[in-house]
């Protein structure tokens, strides 16, 4: 005699195999459920998808069905059966119920705004849209990961704390540590072009710390940051490493998160317009285009938020690079393009919709026009004098780039929020849950 087992699955393995009459054993929890005189239609989710589950008025589960409520998570056997009205048009008829838990009135509903639904963020998390970003998100950092390693880079990792700051002042967080003040980091950059003096390509996912006030839909003040030194790199080569990456990734979602896409109605078509190579202007062009197009702007004019996208909207709506911006706007480590001299041998990288997504240079290598860079703008590196070892020790041409995770991951899902990809956000008003 045998005995024919019921497999446990996933919800998305009913709708492969589309296989009628076939019992399924699923877990998951309550996505959706309305209680009739003579049924309980349960839509059952799981971190896969939904499926509709029914049980009859005649079913030994039925009371036990109508106790539910939305979240409460269970395990339920049933039969498939085609079904048009259902979502993905099969529904499984119940046989078997048991509740793991029943859940109190959920505190999430269609009324609710988005600053309660920011309370809520721990459950917010269960919605198919937040579960579908963070699958996209995942496969964003997976890839970024993956192509750094084909391309022989090492992972490394810089402190989060510090006792100076990497980029300046006014948008550091400043904490204490012990009895002595420290910052949260900024970037991994001082710590980067030390590495290299090692590694000679290196690169790290890790969070930073920007304390602007800003409430723009771009900005939080804690984001996972790509970012990437290598040494002997130029700029050229920065560029085409920034640029695969971008790429590499898009390709890799797509082939590996269609129902994700599907679920967030993301149009595919906006990934058309990504080849490569990227369109490559200079910040003096982009200036000409932006006043060509109607744009309040100037030379030495640095860009805003509306002008970044206006000008991906205007090379194609696609990924456009702009180089060459005046030294006045640059960082002291940027490097000066002795073609074009007063311009740095820098890029940023600007999205549609979104602006800027990667900012990259060729850094200066010479100790002394660095010196003379930070004098002139009256900067005083303080404890992060170590960083200059990188110059003083063996000094060589290298580049690197930083890309904002949630900027690039937003941009995929077709978000106009940034928070969106972010599994808990943090801004200038919200620090919880």
């Amino acid at each position: 005699m045998y005995i024919i087992r019921v497999v446990l699955v996933y919800i998305e393995k009913v709708f492969k195999e589309k296989k009628i009459g076939k019992e399924y054993e699923i877990k998951g929890w309550v996505y959706r459920i309305r209680k009739m005189k003579d049924k309980v239609f349960i839509v059952v989710r799981d971190s896969y998808g939904i499926i509709q589950v029914v049980f009859d008025a005649n079913s030994p589960c039925f009371n036990d069905a109508e106790k539910l409520k939305m979240e409460s998570s269970l395990i339920i056997k049933g039969k498939v059966k085609e079904e048009p009205k259902a979502p993905g048009g099969y529904e499984l008829q119940g046989i078997k119920l048991e509740i793991v838990h029943i859940g109190e009135d959920f505190p999430i509903n269609k009324d609710l705004n988005e600053e309660l639904l920011g309370d809520r963020r721990h459950l917010w998390l269960r919605s198919r849209k937040m579960t579908a970003s963070m699958k996209i998100r995942s496969t964003v950092l997976f890839a970024l990961h993956e192509y750094m390693h084909k391309k022989g880079f090492t992972e490394i990792h810089a402190p989060s704390l510090s006792g100076a700051t990497s980029e300046g002042g006014s948008e550091t967080f400043e904490v204490k540590y012990f009895d002595k003040k420290a910052y949260l980091t900024q970037s991994w950059q001082f710590y980067a072009e030390n590495f290299i003096g090692a590694l000679e390509k290196a690169y790290a996912i890790a969070p930073s710390f920007r304390a602007e006030k800003s409430k723009t839909p771009w900005h939080v003040t804690e984001f996972w940051h790509f970012e990437v030194e290598g040494a002997w790199m130029d700029l050229k080569d920065d560029m085409i490493i920034a640029e695969d990456c971008i790429k590499y990734v898009i390709t890799k979602v797509l082939a590996e998160n269609k129902k994700d896409l599907e679920i967030l109605e993301v149009n595919k078509s906006r990934f058309e317009n990504v080849k490569t190579p990227f369109k490559r202007i200079t910040y003096k062009e982009a200036i000409d285009t932006l006043i060509k197009n109607g744009h309040d702007i100037k030379y030495g004019d640095d860009f805003k938020s509306a002008e970044e996208r206006g000008l991906a909207k205007y090379y194609g709506n696609t990924f456009v690079f702009v180089t060459n911006y005046p030294l006045e706007l640059l960082k002291f480590y940027h490097g000066e393009d002795p073609k074009n001299p007063g311009t740095g041998t820098n890029f940023n990288l600007l999205a549609p919709d979104v602006g800027e997504m990667i900012d990259g240079s060729q850094r200066e290598p010479d100790l002394n026009k660095i010196i003379v860079r930070l004098k002139k703008s009256g900067i005083d590196l303080g404890m992060s004098d170590w960083y200059l070892d990188s110059r003083r020790y063996g000094s060589v041409p290298h580049a690197g780039f930083g890309l904002g995770v949630e900027r690039f991951a937003a941009w995929i899902c077709g978000f106009d929020n940034i928070r969106d990809s972010i599994p808990f956000p943090r801004t200038p008003n919200r620090f919880y849950p």
